[in-house]
């Protein structure tokens, strides 16, 4: 429901759509300034401008939510280390955070971010969209890692969210 007490419509395929590609550009987005240092509000600028909805290197860089995009990697990158300490604690002793791939660390701040600070995505549409990124960059083991520790957190962080009561179905993602 909206603030005016009115049923929000359901997402269109291709908001959803772009939805995905905004969570999936976010993760690349975060891996780069983790990797050279950028400061997030360049990385946003460069990707808007030169990657999202175009074709670079082989890969598509379809239509993204710019403002989803933007608000992912910003907000990211300005609680990283508060959602480094949810993260850490979801994991085990013998795995810590920075023993993980650059990549995976990206992932896993971004569903931790979206499950504290965007309330209005479910948890288990948050869930199941980073778990097809995990799957988009790996095929071992980690996929399994991912759905483990953005599950605790959602827990942690939403447990009202993953009772009965919450739909997780696409109108949301």
């Amino acid at each position: 429901m909206n603030p005016a007490g009115k049923m929000k419509p359901p997402a269109t395929a291709e908001a959803t759509r772009r939805r995905t590609a905004a969570r999936l550009a976010a993760v690349q987005a975060l891996y780069q300034i983790e990797v050279t240092g950028a400061s997030p509000a360049n990385t946003v600028v460069e990707f808007v401008k030169h990657r999202l909805g175009t074709q670079a290197e082989g890969e598509d860089f379809g239509p993204a939510d710019d403002a989803l995009f933007a608000d992912l990697v910003e907000g990211t990158c300005a609680r990283r280390q508060e959602l480094d300490r949810h993260i850490a604690a979801a994991l085990t002793p013998d795995w810590p955070l920075e023993r993980l791939e650059i990549i995976l660390r990206a992932i896993l701040r971004a569903g931790a971010y979206e499950l504290l600070a965007r309330p209005e995505v479910p948890a288990r549409v948050a869930i199941s969209e980073y778990l097809d990124i995990a799957h988009a960059f790996f095929a071992g083991k980690e996929p399994g890692l991912v759905n483990g520790v953005l599950d605790r957190l959602a827990r942690t962080l939403r447990p009202e969210g993953l009772r009965g009561g919450e739909g997780g179905g696409a109108a949301s993602r």
